[in-house]
């Protein structure tokens, strides 16, 4: 006994009809396979590129991977910052001063975020018979020819006590630019705790 329930009469509305039929439809199926074919080959290729690309400022950096600093290096192809902007970081805030038993031992630096973020590891060491606060930091960040790409400041809301040193890991000191490929940190200022 078949009630005939299961029976499908059109799965299509009424009225309904298919622009392609018999082989004009296979011929259809067929173009549409072979295109959907090379969309993992374009996909492929782009991402491909993209990391090219993206490395590119990267590679063209030299052979130090980028965001480590070579210390001494740095140190023997960069100037200094000028004396003027001590004098000038002084006389903004005359709290603050120069101290000169205060020094940057060992510094570092790497990238946070997507690369536009100047993560600095430094060791402040202070010879000094009183503690010092507010460091004022000034960072110079230069690509791998030499030439200038930004500077940032920051101020250290932290002490060192006297003759003793003290180690800040990953201090974000500001944006950068994503091509600049080394750093140079001094001290700007500090305050006598």
């Amino acid at each position: 006994m078949h009630a005939g329930l299961f029976r499908f009469e059109s799965l299509r509305p009424a009225g309904f009809s298919w622009p392609f039929s018999g082989r004009t439809a296979r011929i259809a199926l067929e173009t549409f396979r072979s295109r959907l074919v090379w969309l993992p080959a374009i996909l492929i290729a782009a991402l491909g590129g993209w990391i090219v690309f993206s490395n590119q400022t990267h590679d063209s950096a030299g052979k130090q991977p980028a965001g480590k600093a070579d210390v001494a290096a740095i140190a023997a192809k960069e100037p200094a910052p000028s004396p003027d902007l001590a004098r000038n970081a002084a006389q903004f805030n005359p709290a603050t001063a120069p101290v000169d038993g205060l020094r940057i031992s060992s510094q570092s630096w790497r990238r946070g975020g997507l690369g536009s973020k100047a993560l600095v590891t430094f060791t402040l060491r202070n010879d000094n018979d009183y503690a010092v606060g507010d460091i004022g930091l000034l960072c110079a960040f230069s690509r791998a020819d030499g030439s200038p790409v930004t500077e940032r400041r920051q101020t250290i809301r932290d002490t060192v006590k006297m003759k003793s040193r003290k180690t800040f890991a990953r201090v974000h000191v500001g944006f950068i630019n994503v091509t600049a490929n080394r750093a140079k940190c001094s001290l700007l200022s500090a305050s006598r705790v």
